[in-house]
């Protein structure tokens, strides 16, 4: 089984993955992990004409690297082999085209993450992944 899990460093994200490491633990050998953290650049393409080329792709980036510490610290202490995936584009767009390219079999996500604002007035990624993809998506507050 191959488990995908978009992690924006939240709280829920963080027990998205444990429960994915918990499934990953009873199914074996059977199953992988992979972590996913996708930044939204669309609000950023005015200022790239601004900005020497890749400065915005290389700061988000970054900004991914360090969102995705403590979930890799959380797999390499349960000794877990996993892949990373960092992408830029519509969040919730990007997670369903990794889920589909990727022939994933399942997407574990935290039920909010971090923009609780935009959420209210825009929608969750939650809400927006779980509407777009067939593949079974596991909610975790």
């Amino acid at each position: 089984m191959k488990i995908l899990v978009p992690t924006d460093g939240s709280v829920c994200a963080l027990r998205a993955l444990d429960y994915a490491i918990g499934m990953v633990k009873l199914l074996g050998n059977n199953a992988s992990i992979s972590l996913l953290s996708v930044h939204d650049d669309t609000g950023l393409k005015h200022i790239k004409k601004h900005f020497p080329k890749g400065t915005i792709e290389d700061f988000l980036h970054d900004i991914s690297v360090k969102e995705l510490k403590s979930s890799k610290s959380k797999l390499d202490k349960f000794s877990l082999d996993h892949e990373v995936i960092i992408k830029t584009g519509h969040v919730a767009g990007e997670i369903v085209k990794v889920a589909k390219s990727g022939q994933f079999d399942l997407i574990v996500m935290g039920a909010k993450g971090r923009s609780v604002v935009t959420d209210l007035l825009i929608g969750s990624v939650a809400q927006r992944v779980l509407s777009a993809t067939h593949v079974p998506v596991t909610l975790i507050k």
